[in-house]
């Protein structure tokens, strides 16, 4: 069949994926021997392993995770082909009711006028499209990851299943180092740094997938913030406010309510019209475009918000601050002539490499995603806007010597878009801004600017967003720096520990002078012992401590210790204060301590 994947690279995209894929049904196969009774439903490969969603009436726990890899081992190493062969839906349909398997049953209902393939290796056959290794041999590295609950086709109105994830690699080598990575990301992991550190907590009494935001946490969102919106007027944006809700009306006019209704809160009745809370920004910054007659000497005309939306994202999906229902995106959208589009992109992209340079991140991927031009119902637009929009947002790319993947099929259904994945300290690659080419939406709302030869044309529409949102960049930031932010971005750059009370006026005084340059400090004068306070300090990952004792005051100098363990004895107050204030503003990601 020409879905087995034979790659003489087996690091490629498409042979990690066939690896996965078929160590999936290796997995199923085993799970199914192992507690008989079990249903299988779909088992697809993913961003750096595979998982399997089972209907069991056994509770899987990590305990039986070796039972199983043992299983799949042995099935491996029987060296059992992969076989794809194609059936009818009537065929298939009875190989799964003999098989009492109901999952496969309803997943055909949506196959019928599709041609159905089977893959079976040894003894076990499922459902799939394809893309599997030769044979089971190659499956020798992998490892069960964790358990989780997963509604039946991500519904909470359809049964609860369990999903085993696991990790598959060509190499022993590769799956040491990738676990060893998982290791280092559970220490990094913001859903217990960020509330162990005072930065954010999400509460029961309100609801998941909402965020709560801590003084500390506040503080850093406000230095993110203020950064984000002064670096944005300095490259000709205006920024704008707009509401938190609309008549549906306004939806119905954007599409939003076609295309993009299963992630929208239902709507909400107020005097007998319907009301929606926003999922995006985009419908509102349009109507400012509208309320007035543009020239074309008014474009481009960038407008930015960092404004608030809601999307119902299903409980299953929700992570942190990573995956929420209620977030605040940097957005941004630009209205301009055909001329200025190419460069618009240009000054968005030159936008998000300083976002990624400035917070500390060196590396980073570029994707240009665009539709696929066999599924054209689910996309606005006509293919020569497509390919129009694709091929400009590749120039800017390529004119800048940028490398890039092409994506089918992961195009918003409004537009192609260029994706920037940056990588974190531990070599994850994360999603983050994103550069939107839009010739959907001026076209609904019928928007116009007068040209220089007097007449009305139509502009094009840039969405953009650096941060993504500030919930999400916010959690990749704690990761990255495992929560030991750079002093410019730390919610508290000193504290000032005391020895005893006769300390505390002294301290009181470096303090103001601390603030006075712009620093932020805070005193520890608790009458407990100073090592206790210099753990404490230590763990909450404050950049600098001062430890004031007699001896200093008298001799009106200092005792730094930095949060990397290294201290330094005698420094004067003035010096101190400089330094900082240098390593702040020039917003070093080390410290300036030499």
């Amino acid at each position: 069949m020409a879905d087995i994947v034979r790659s003489a690279d087996p690091n490629s995209p498409e042979a990690l994926a066939a690896l996965r894929h078929s160590a999936a049904h290796v997995m199923a196969q085993a799970v199914q021997e192992l507690f008989p009774g079990t249903k299988i439903t779909i088992g697809p490969a993913i961003d750096n392993g595979f998982y399997y969603d089972f209907d069991s009436a056994h509770r899987f726990t990590e305990e039986d995770f070796p039972q199983i890899e043992k299983r799949m081992l042995q099935i491996a190493e029987g060296n059992h082909d992969f076989v794809g062969k194609e059936v009818s839906y009537e065929e298939s349909r009875r190989y799964w009711e003999g098989r009492g398997e109901p999952y496969k049953l309803e997943l055909l209902e949506g196959f019928k006028d599709q041609t159905l393939t089977h893959y079976t290796h040894g003894t076990f056959t499922d459902l799939c499209r394809g893309g599997h290794t030769p044979s089971t041999k190659a499956i020798r590295h992998f490892k069960l990851l964790s358990v989780a609950g997963a509604y039946w086709r991500g519904d909470e109105k359809n049964a609860m299943l369990q999903r085993l994830y696991a990790t598959a690699w060509p190499t022993k080598q590769q799956l040491a180092d990738h676990l060893k990575q998982l290791e280092e990301a559970k220490k990094r992991d913001h859903r217990k740094l960020g509330p162990a550190l005072g930065l954010f907590s999400i509460q029961d009494l309100a609801g998941p997938g909402l965020i709560f935001w801590h003084p500390k946490g506040a503080r850093v969102r406000m230095i993110m913030e203020d950064w984000l919106k002064a670096e944005a007027l300095t490259r000709g944006y205006k920024m704008v406010f707009t509401p938190h809700i609309a008549n549906l009306d306004l939806w119905n006019t954007s599409g939003h309510t076609g295309f993009y209704k299963q992630n929208m809160f239902g709507a909400i009745e107020v005097e007998k019209a319907d009301y929606q809370l926003k999922p995006m920004n985009c419908p509102g910054h349009i109507l400012i475009y509208k309320s007035a007659l543009r020239s074309y000497k008014d474009l481009p005309l960038r407008l930015a918000e960092l404004g608030t939306v809601y999307r119902y994202e299903r409980s299953g999906v929700l992570h942190g601050l990573l995956r929420v229902r209620g977030f605040t995106q940097d957005d941004a959208h630009i209205f301009c002539t055909p001329d200025q589009i190419e460069s618009e992109v240009e000054g968005c992209v030159d936008f998000a490499l300083t976002v990624f340079k400035t917070y500390g991140f060196e590396k980073y991927a570029m994707e240009v995603s665009t539709w696929d031009p066999e599924k054209k119902s689910e996309y606005s637009g006509e293919a020569e806007e497509w390919e129009r929009a694709t091929k400009a947002l590749e120039g800017v790319l390529a004119r800048r010597g940028i490398p890039y993947t092409l994506i089918k099929g992961e195009a918003a259904f409004y537009g192609p878009k260029i994706d920037m994945k940056l990588i974190d300290a531990i070599g994850r690659p994360w999603q983050l801004s994103t550069v939107q080419f839009d010739f959907n939406l001026p076209k609904k709302f019928d928007l116009e600017f007068v040209g220089s030869d007097g007449a009305r044309h139509r502009p094009l529409m840039v969405h953009r967003a650096l941060y993504g949102s500030i919930e999400r960049f916010f959690g990749i930031l704690i990761e990255h720096y495992a929560g030991a932010f750079p002093l410019w971005l730390s919610p508290v750059q000193v504290k000032i520990l005391t020895l005893t009370d006769a300390q505390v006026p002294p301290a009181e005084e470096l303090r103001k002078t601390l603030e006075a340059a712009g620093l932020r400090a805070e005193i520890d004068a608790r009458p407990e012992k100073i090592g206790h306070k210099i753990r404490e300090t230590t763990l909450e990952k404050v950049p600098y401590m001062v430890v004031l004792g007699p001896k200093d005051v008298e001799s009106g100098t200092l005792a730094v210790r930095l949060r990397d363990g290294r201290q330094f004895q005698g420094v004067a107050p003035g010096d101190f204060t400089t330094r900082l204030s240098e390593e702040a503003a020039r917003k070093k990601t080390a410290p300036s301590w030499e």
